[in-house]
């Protein structure tokens, strides 16, 4: 199961993706193989091409000056090492040892300084012999890297919204579903196997949380030097604001959860407030889930009739009999707070 997990992704790429990097490598090969008639076969062009096409502009530019700069440097490297000590077999050695050694110093990625090794060997492994090999090197891996930008830009990248407002969703369900059965628990009887469980079921918006964070992320990089950038720019930004109410909405509801465990009494349902509170948890629900239909356009979860706050004005609250004002306070605080954030959100 592990080594299945280190060499399978758990989804695939876009099939747009793996078409773009196709058509950018054979266009590479065929173009440098026109251009390039003498000498070896293109493949640095090929494998430029290959590397330069990422899920976002963005990320292809940046593998272009990585993999430009790194075949530079590693041609320079040798052909220096090769001036100086000629075409021994352990100048390959040094050559590989000095490029990395030189990465390192200069603090470069590790991408860059893969590529600054690997061409510094193939240079004095294979191009010693070989007249100007180190300088048609590079023009094929520039070529190769621009042609995997160009083949970026005609297939316009994508702008990957979607997987974001999914992964909101998830979250924002999660975090509703959550609410709701704290305000159940709150008006029944639990178990302390139920109410453990209760606190497993809350603590699962942390990771979903996480999972809509980084897709987020990659919205937002996918929109960086993207010709349809203003198009979706504004939809980015409203699920950003949406993941930061939600997250804080999660927060809170954990801690309910954590004082509800914590501080169990059997005889608090019976507390006229206690209520109150969990009514209050299934309008947060509401409100949830309202907010959801608001930022995506087609949310998960059942149809909102009311379109309006379901939230109402502040409770009465009595003293609560022995300690359990303590777990009565801190519910009430941390509702407040929820209250709050879904409040400013809606308003």
């Amino acid at each position: 199961m592990r080594l299945t997990a280190a060499v399978r992704a758990s989804k695939r790429d876009p099939l747009l993706q793996m078409v773009k990097t196709a058509l950018a490598t054979m266009l590479a090969w065929v173009v440098c193989d026109l251009l390039i008639t003498d000498g070896p076969p293109p493949v640095f062009a090929a494998i430029a091409a290959m590397l330069v096409v990422q899920p976002s502009l963005n990320q292809s530019l940046a593998k272009g000056v990585e993999r430009s700069a790194g075949v530079v440097a590693g041609v320079l490297l040798a052909t220096g090492l090769g001036m100086a000590f000629g075409g021994a077999s352990w100048v390959v050695l040094i050559a590989v040892s000095a490029a990395l050694a030189m990465s390192w110093a200069l603090r470069l990625t590790s991408g860059s300084a893969n590529q600054i090794a690997i061409s510094a060997l193939l240079v004095l492994a294979i191009g010693a012999s070989t007249p100007d090999y180190a300088f048609v090197r590079v023009v094929e891996t520039i070529i190769g890297a621009l042609i995997g930008i160009v083949i970026h830009l005609v297939l316009v990248p994508p702008v990957a919204l979607e997987p974001a407002r999914r992964a909101l969703e998830d979250l924002g369900e999660e975090t509703a579903q959550a609410l709701e059965r704290l305000a159940d628990a709150l008006v029944t009887r639990k178990t302390r196997p139920g109410r453990l469980l209760l606190l497993v079921d809350a603590r699962r918006l942390h990771p979903l949380r996480d999972e809509a964070l980084e897709a987020l992320e990659a919205a937002e990089d996918s929109l960086h030097l993207n010709p349809r950038a203003r198009r979706y720019r504004d939809d980015v930004g409203a699920v950003r604001d949406a993941l930061e109410v939600i997250t804080k909405v999660g927060t809170q509801t954990r801690g309910m959860t954590r004082a509800y465990v914590d501080h169990y009494d059997d005889g608090v349902r019976g507390e006229p407030v206690v209520v109150g509170i969990a009514e209050e948890l299934v309008r947060a629900a509401h409100d949830m889930r309202r907010l959801l239909r608001l930022t995506t356009p087609d949310p998960v979860g059942e149809d909102l009739d009311e379109t309006a706050p379901a939230l109402t004005a502040p409770l009465d609250v009595s003293a609560p009999q022995g300690m359990r004002w303590i777990l009565i306070g801190s519910l009430m605080e941390d509702l407040r707070r929820i209250r709050h954030e879904l409040g400013a959100k809606s308003g």
